[in-house]
């Protein structure tokens, strides 16, 4: 059986590289007189967040590192954040991040997984997101600050306004930042899309305590 003729491959000796390499360079200068300079590329810096739960976050090339979470939109980047499961699952169930007006940026207070424990009971927490679906927007806007501030311009500033209309102090407290008489930042400066995400150890807000410290169900 015939089979198809496959092209040889061509080898080029010594001489016929110099042949070559002399046609080459005065193509290769050419280029090089006018062509435009290399423009060093410099890298951006990654983002710097600072708070004692940060070594417990992911770092370096971990998913949901700060460097990663810069470049997504802020609702994805808070999916990222392994403990703040609660805020991020309620704020997606409210849709509050869809009364920001079209391209304004914003600073998102976003209180623990252990914060909200702390403060609602399971009960409580369920009836919320079920049921009361205009006090949980009240507690989330009480979270939320028009505007992509650094933690050191709201403690510069001293006070910030929430979407839920209530003024906050913002004092620094050593490495962290104290808001009003309630919260720290526990991991501060994540960056996203037009966004800056605080992590804060407590819930703001007008509503009760009804966590009973067990972790349980009310019966």
């Amino acid at each position: 059986m015939s089979h198809p003729a496959t092209p040889p491959r061509r080898t080029r000796g010594p001489h016929g590289a110099r042949r070559a390499l002399g046609l080459l360079l005065p193509t290769l200068l050419l280029a090089a007189c006018t062509g435009n300079p290399a423009t060093p590329h410099t890298e951006a810096a990654a983002p710097q967040v600072s708070g004692p739960l940060c070594a417990a976050l992911p770092t370096g090339t971990d998913p949901g590192n700060p460097s990663f979470l810069a470049g997504q939109p802020v609702d994805q980047a808070l999916r990222w954040i392994p403990t703040l499961t609660t805020f991020e699952a309620a704020l997606r169930t409210s849709g509050v991040l869809t009364d920001l007006p079209a391209g304004t940026g914003v600073t998102v207070l976003a209180p623990s997984d252990d914060a909200f424990a702390a403060t609602f009971s399971e009960d409580n927490w369920d009836d919320l997101m079920t049921h009361h679906t205009d006090q949980l927007r009240t507690l989330l806007k009480a979270h939320l600050i028009t505007g992509t501030h650094p933690i050191a311009d709201l403690t510069t500033a001293g006070t910030a306004t929430t979407l839920d209309g209530t003024t906050v102090t913002v004092t620094r407290t050593g490495p962290t930042a104290r808001l009003g008489d309630r919260a720290d930042t526990v991991c501060a400066d994540y960056q996203a899309t037009n966004a800056r995400i605080h992590i804060i150890n407590a819930v703001l807000g007008p509503l009760p305590v009804t966590a009973d410290g067990t972790g349980h169900r009310a019966h």
